[in-house]
């Protein structure tokens, strides 16, 4: 299923928008927008799609999403019904370039810039950090001027700086994928990526590295926390997400479209990485649309 590009629009005197929805059915579609967006869901439940990633939501939940992420979340059916259960979320949407830029650039803002970039891949913010970002999207909704610009520059640095946070989405969601400041490690992504449909040996990702196989293994697990054969299998494993989600092939041409040599390898490290099998992982996006 192809996302909506979806135009988000902020007030003519406002840089960027905040606002306070109470509806479970706003946006409620698979879409995207070249705005990042921080979101806080006061209250309400239901089930989040940001990429390839399908999970629960629930009240409390602080989620990142960057640009040009789809993503949507759908509401509980008895938001839609019931009179006594109604959402409360609070959500700002910014372009990293709002500030003006050249602000990204600057030494004392890398944090800033490093977690928009791993928010491209969506964010879901965790322990303490979590209340503290969803009060400081309570203030900025009321905040004006100044105020509202140094609010949610404090709620991305408290993000960047506190750790607590998991990514969402897969790296093999997205085709572009940065490491900030890290050449070596981009040009591994981008021969990956673009070489994912069939076997790599570890000779030639090494060589892309000017490494020896050896030093190349450990190099990567330091850099990544896995191992490489581990990183080819989570970039199948998102671009099968993809492909299921689009619902054009068969899950046995996905199979083989993904870099998969085998059905029974596909199904394996599919289910180990999602939890589902490749057909009900279909089955549930397609459910929810």
């Amino acid at each position: 299923m192809k996302p909506q590009l979806l135009k988000v629009s902020a007030e003519p005197s406002c840089s960027f928008s905040v606002r306070q929805d109470r509806v479970p059915y706003v946006n409620n579609r698979w879409h995207y927008h070249p705005e990042i967006e921080l979101i806080y869901f006061k209250e309400g439940r239901g089930t989040q799609f940001i990429g390839d990633n399908i999970s629960l939501f629930n009240s409390g939940d602080v989620i990142l999403v960057g640009a040009n992420l789809p993503h949507y979340w759908s509401f509980d059916e008895t938001y839609f019904n019931s009179q006594i259960e109604e959402p409360n979320v609070f959500v700002t949407h910014f372009c990293d370039y709002f500030w003006g830029k050249d602000f990204l650039t600057i030494p004392e803002n890398l944090p800033i810039k490093n977690i928009l970039e791993t928010a491209k891949r969506g964010i879901q913010i965790t322990g303490p950090t979590r209340e503290f970002i969803g009060n400081l999207l309570e203030k900025m909704l009321v905040s004006d001027g100044c105020n509202k610009i140094i609010l949610i520059l404090e709620a991305l640095v408290n993000i960047a700086h506190s750790g607590n946070y998991k990514i969402l989405s897969s790296i093999g969601f997205q085709h572009n994928v940065r490491e900030a400041g890290n050449d070596r490690i981009n040009s591994i992504y981008e021969f990956s990526l673009a070489n994912y449909k069939r076997k790599i040996l570890m000779e030639e990702a090494a060589a892309i590295a000017c490494m020896s196989p050896n030093s190349f293994c450990r190099y990567f697990k330091s850099k990544t926390r896995k191992t490489y054969s581990n990183f080819l299998i989570e970039i199948r494993v998102g671009i099968a997400c993809k492909l299921l989600i689009a619902n054009n092939l068969s899950i046995k041409q996905i199979c083989f479209e993904s870099g998969f040599n085998n059905f029974a390898s596909f199904h394996k490290f599919f289910k180990m990485i999602t939890g589902k099998t490749p057909l009900n992982y279909q089955r549930e996006f397609i459910s929810k649309n």
